[in-house]
């Protein structure tokens, strides 16, 4: 199938395909609303075609990647259903032990492109797990249309203690240093706002377009939020005003940046949607943040810079010691400064 870009489609058809996608209508009623963008031959149902996901894009990172530890593992969530399922990504050959990064699914549940963004953590030397919000009911279908559905069968609350199980099994890992970030897409990013909210032993987090917490539970915000919004995303940024309002009442750290021509779901490579130039932008900061704040500086003890930045106690000018891929950027290690800045636009 021919990969299209959302400048193919009319931003109407995008939007209707967008609550197609969040329940606010069902696959009937968008074929019939479509029918008239079905111009020049191409039928209701090429249109929907094509905006559907193809997993197949997905793959950055090989299943079978040698430099990767993959496998599944089953989490205890007494509190949620019972147990939570995911997929768990780690470097091959790590030396020691490395910050933890959960990673949460949109609202189909643990598809392939969610796995891929595990593997990419992993081959950034985090340990990685996304787990997998429909566990209960049977898990990820491999068919987006019935993960909706089953998305609507599961109870809530308890998916969300899932999640909050998952992050502290992640956290208490033998391999992993107990510092730990969250990043989530869509209902994904909600979850990550809700993680931070929850728990204040997380160290960072990005949350995609996703829904934002109220002021009471954004006071409660501990970790250092990296924010990132489509610029054609109306529903999700109605609440950006307001949280941004919490954020600086309580004085939080924080970014935010709305990516200029861009849909909800930008960073999803198997969609028209996917935005590649803002996807690795908002890619990299991600990284930047989690490297920043999960980590500290490079413990190779030749690493000159963080020699001298120990005997003089002076942060070093230079961002990357160079010496080590596992650097975080900065000597000595600091957390994420109060930046109450308003977001790129």
């Amino acid at each position: 199938m021919e990969r299209k870009k959302a400048s193919d489609f009319p931003q109407e058809l995008l939007d209707l395909f967008h609550k197609y996608q969040h329940g606010e209508t069902d696959r009937r009623t968008f074929l019939d609303q479509a029918k008239r963008f079905a111009v020049g031959g191409v039928t209701a149902m090429a249109l929907f075609e094509s905006l559907k996901p193809n997993y197949a894009w997905a793959q950055q990172v090989p299943k079978d990647d040698a430099r990767l530890k993959t496998g599944y593992e089953t989490v205890q969530s007494p509190q949620g259903n019972g147990t939570i399922r995911g997929y768990l990504a780690r470097p091959a050959n790590a030396s020691g032990k490395l910050p933890g990064v959960i990673v949460i699914h949109e609202n189909r549940g643990l598809n392939p492109y969610v796995e891929d963004v595990a593997r990419r953590l992993a081959l950034a030397d985090f340990i990685a797990f996304a787990p997998d919000g429909l566990t209960s009911v049977g898990g990820f279908p491999g068919d987006d249309e019935q993960g909706a559905v089953k998305f609507r069968q599961v109870d809530g609350k308890k998916m969300t203690e899932d999640f909050v199980a998952a992050a502290k099994w992640l956290e208490a890992r033998p391999e992993c240093t107990g510092k730990i970030g969250a990043v989530g897409f869509c209902f994904g990013g909600g979850i990550v706002n809700t993680l931070a909210v929850r728990l204040p032993e997380l160290r960072a987090a990005a949350p995609f377009y996703g829904r934002q917490p109220n002021a009471e539970d954004t006071a409660k915000i501990q970790a250092p939020l990296l924010i990132h919004y489509a610029a054609n995303d109306e529903g999700t940024n109605a609440g950006w005003p307001a949280f941004e309002a919490a954020l600086k009442a309580n004085n939080k750290k924080y970014e935010a940046f709305i990516y200029p021509g861009t849909q909800h779901g930008f960073h999803n490579d198997t969609t028209p949607r996917y935005d590649e130039a803002a996807a690795k932008l908002a890619w990299q900061r991600t990284l930047d943040l989690f490297n920043k704040n999960l980590r500290r500086c490079c413990v190779r003890p030749w690493c000159s810079r963080r020699a001298r930045a120990r005997r003089t106690g002076r942060r070093s000018k230079t961002k990357r010691c160079g010496i080590s891929r596992r650097c975080c950027g900065w000597i000595p290690a600091t957390r994420l400064e109060t930046r109450n800045s308003r977001p790129t636009i």
